[in-house]
């Protein structure tokens, strides 16, 4: 947990927060000092010669241990308030540093639990839980230490009791952390329901079902529910596990003194005193035993926070290889071969792919066949397993990742739009841009069409995401985004899949105008929308297996020309 905390804080707080340990120890061992200082004490009551001077070093390092505490706490705190300013900021600025890869659907409901519940326990660990467990396991040992030098048979007691309690503390939290991490993962599934719920309610009213519930939702929360059950019975034996034990521990104590006294092995006098300190010994241990819980679900969040700031960013080179400008928007592919992390299946295996500058180039194959994973390895999504892609005819593993992008324009299938107006959402191509090139590259994309029933005209908002906008005009303002960035390299994912057929010739105006100043690579199931392409490229299981013009590629007689002919057939079909 504490080498967590220092992943999570940075090397700008880990100085506090060292500090703050310091002081926690010192704070514990003065505890357990001023606890032991009894003894003589009592040695002396008990002998019949009790003075003034043995009161000095009890008192003393009472007043010691209060300030220590005091200072202690302090530090803490501090720790706390610099772990609630740091980490959301920590982890916006890894999420900028993790490959576009990293991110899918699922990270969505891991992110936001970390922002909220992970950020919250990172917090509480830092100012609450790290002081008793360091008491918890200093005092004790110091109270057995000190404990022994006046008797060595009941510190030889208490000090083989301590691997004992510190086994059920860990077999404790250990069924602790396991109830939490599969409460956890329902709570993540519930999250990305939640989303996906709310996302989803345009089709799910347009086919009555917004009262209904929602099945996939519904199971989530039922599952959760069974999760939380399961957490309580377990977290309740694992509590219950490190209570029998620390009072079994106390009894067994107990017992031990009362025979040494009783046998005469030990002055009875002094086993007062010391039975006194049981009490102290055990306390701390059964503090620990009452935070267990909160300290293993506190490490798991730890765990989930430090992996995702651990997590393996796109490595930058040290001397970023300069960009040969007389290749600018040339894309090469050699021999490139890839298989997702965490799964054996291969997605591309041996492709070779040339894309001169200034070509528009189309992708064609069935679902699974490696199209977008051609485009997400361009644009280093993941690192190539073998091979080399080479953008501007440099190695993309050679280039800063601002080198990289600022080559690149992105139009993805699922196109997101900030909670802004129109005009601004067409602006984020290029922020630089003036009005009117902004307006010309709306006109080419068919964005202005739009102007016509749209309440406010520029001014629209268009919701987060874009939900005031459809599905074709979203994909719209994203081709237009691309138009105005200009960018060498236009990289379209089935960016084609939402325009309506009357917008079939903005589109296609708008692939001439890309080409004519960029390298266009596009995936389209809208074959009539890339049948001018210089070249098309049609992928099966991760290879290429044909590639030429259209004219060529319908009398080959293929894979695409048999995609041609179903669509041609499917344009006459009609529901009856």
């Amino acid at each position: 947990m504490i080498r967590d905390l220092l992943t999570i804080l940075g090397d700008k707080y880990n100085g506090m927060f060292k500090r703050a340990l310091m002081w926690i120890v010192v704070s514990a061992l003065t505890e357990g000092a001023m606890i032991v200082s009894v003894l003589p004490l009592f040695k002396s009551l008990f002998n019949g010669t009790l003075a003034w001077r043995d009161f000095i070093l009890p008192l003393a390092l009472t007043a010691v241990a209060a300030l220590v505490h005091v200072q202690q706490a302090a530090q803490s705190y501090r720790v706390s308030g610099a772990v609630m300013s740091v980490e959301h900021e920590r982890i916006g600025d890894k999420l900028v540093r993790l490959p576009l890869g990293w991110f899918h659907p699922d990270t969505v409901g891991q992110v936001s639990q970390m922002i909220t519940k992970g950020t919250m326990y990172v917090s509480t660990a830092a100012a609450h839980l790290v002081n008793p467990l360091i008491h918890g396991i200093v005092t004790p040992a110091v109270i057995a230490v000190g404990v022994l030098c006046f008797d060595w048979r009941m510190g030889l007691v208490m000090i083989a009791f301590i691997p004992l309690l510190w086994l059920a503390s860990q077999g404790s939290a250990a069924l602790v952390g396991k109830a939490d991490d599969m409460l956890h993962t329902e709570n993540v599934n519930v999250d990305n329901r939640l989303i996906e719920f709310a996302q989803a309610q345009r089709v799910l009213r347009a086919f009555g079902r917004g009262e209904e519930g929602y099945a996939p939702l519904e199971d989530a929360m039922n599952a959760e529910l069974q999760a939380h059950r399961r957490n309580l019975w377990i977290s309740m034996a694992g509590i219950a596990i490190f209570g029998i034990t620390t009072q079994i521990a106390f009894t067994a104590l107990i017992v031990a003194g009362g025979l040494f006294a009783l046998n005469g092995m030990s002055n009875a006098a002094l086993m007062c005193a010391t039975l006194a300190l049981t009490a102290r010994f055990i306390q701390p241990l059964m503090e620990v035993g009452d935070y267990s819980g909160a300290i293993r679900m506190a490490r798991n969040e730890l765990d989930r926070l430090a992996g995702a700031l651990n997590a393996k960013e796109l490595s930058e080179p040290a001397q970023p290889a300069p960009i040969d400008a007389s290749r600018k928007g040339e894309v090469e592919l050699n021999d490139v071969r890839f298989t997702y992390p965490g799964t054996d299946h291969t997605v591309l295996d041996g492709i070779s792919v040339h894309l001169n500058p200034g070509t528009l180039t189309a992708l064609v194959g069935p679902s699974g066949s490696g199209k977008t994973t051609i485009t997400r390895q361009i644009a280093r999504f993941f690192e190539v397993n073998g091979g080399s892609v080479l953008v501007g005819g440099t190695d993309v593993r050679e280039q800063t990742t601002e080198q990289l992008m600022s080559q690149l324009s992105l139009v993805f299938q699922d196109v997101y739009l900030f909670d802004d107006t129109l005009y601004e959402n067409v602006r984020l191509g290029r922020p630089s841009a003036t009005r009117g090139e902004v307006l010309a590259a709306a006109e080419l994309a068919g964005v202005s069409q739009m102007l016509d029933y749209l309440p406010n005209g520029w001014q629209t908002q268009v919701g987060e995401g874009g939900t005031a906008l459809s599905g074709g005009e979203r994909q719209r303002v994203s081709i237009a985004r691309a138009l105005l960035k200009n960018a060498p390299i236009v990289l379209l994912d089935e960016a084609t899949s939402a325009i309506d057929p009357e917008n079939e010739a903005h589109l296609k105006r708008s692939f001439a105008e890309l080409s004519r100043n960029s390298t266009v690579l596009v995936i389209a199931h809208k074959l009539s929308t890339i049948a001018d392409a210089d070249q098309i490229l049609v992928l099966n299981g991760g290879h290429i297996v044909e590639h030429g013009k259209h004219a060529d590629l319908l009398k080959h007689g293929g894979l695409y020309a048999s995609f041609w002919h179903e669509r041609e057939q499917a344009q006459g079909w009609q529901l009856a």
